[in-house]
């Protein structure tokens, strides 16, 4: 199993790790980056987890920062769309492929 991340999704990764590295520390976007990885690992394993939006996607949140991440099942592994601050649109990256 794995993920694939869409190319928004990780600029949409990066621009959140530089946003609390400049606004809150080193280790604070550290742990965003961790907190990531445990959604990105956990969907993985269990693609079924998190709320279904529209189509195949589902959307699970991350626990400790106010994002999740919308993705969609595959053959093997998932496909991340979208890493999403919890104050965007709930249409955010909706139509993202």
């Amino acid at each position: 199993m794995s993920y694939l991340l869409h190319r928004l999704a990780e600029h949409e990764l990066e621009s959140a790790f530089q946003f609390y590295r400049t606004h809150g520390s080193g280790k604070v976007a550290l742990r965003f980056l961790a907190e990531f990885e445990r959604v990105a690992e956990l969907v993985e394993e269990n693609a079924g987890l998190g709320t279904p939006t529209s189509g195949s996607r589902r959307r699970y949140p991350f626990r400790k920062f106010p994002y999740a991440v919308i993705y969609e099942p595959l053959d093997r592994g998932v496909r991340i769309l979208v890493v999403r601050h919890d104050r965007q649109s709930p249409d955010y990256g909706g139509e993202r492929a």
